[in-house]
């Protein structure tokens, strides 16, 4: 059972035991556990877990920005390789967009900008037609974390995204 395997690792010394929990004795420890999981495994684990913690945040627009943001990362972690069908991608953006905004309104532009980078990178290859708002929003608001963040470069990038897919001159605006 896991518990026993648990327990020869404690009298090991690679994991203590403290009341009801385990935990590593060192990181290194750690740090060697996981690198025998292979680099496409540990990236489907990344991603499946991102997922499971994220379903924690159904439904919950005020939930704990700290739960919302290990989901992203776990799912950011594991990135676009580890995405089995379409709506897999489309759940990953959809969160990276909330945690974005969520950086945006802790005024954390920086950390708000790679969550709606990861959020384009999980967008499928017709996404302005079949995902035209979400598309939208991660691109402008990249645009402006961009702006703020003097990343001239990222600004013309996404930008240029927007006025070139934008089906409204409102929408060219935003950017």
């Amino acid at each position: 059972s896991i518990v026993e395997n648990l327990e020869i690792a404690v009298a090991e010394g690679f994991v203590d035991k403290i009341d009801d929990r385990y935990r590593f004795a060192h990181d290194r420890v750690q740090e060697a556990a996981y690198n025998t999981v292979p680099a496409h495994e540990r990236c489907r684990i990344h991603f499946n877990y991102g997922l499971e913690l994220s379903s924690l945040l159904i439904g919950e627009e005020e939930a704990s920005a700290s739960l919302l943001f290990t989901a992203v990362n776990q799912l950011n972690l594991g990135g676009p390789p580890a995405v089995q069908d379409k709506g897999q991608g489309i759940t990953a953006s959809r969160l990276n967009l909330r945690a974005g905004k969520k950086a945006m309104e802790m005024s954390d532009y920086e950390t708000a900008y790679s969550y709606f980078d990861n959020g384009i990178s999980f967008l499928s290859e017709n996404h302005w037609q079949e995902h035209y708002k979400l598309s939208l929003e991660l691109f402008s608001l990249g645009a402006k974390c961009a702006f703020t963040n003097s990343d001239h470069t990222s600004l013309k990038l996404l930008s240029g995204q927007v006025i070139a897919n934008a089906r409204s001159y409102e929408d060219k605006l935003a950017v």
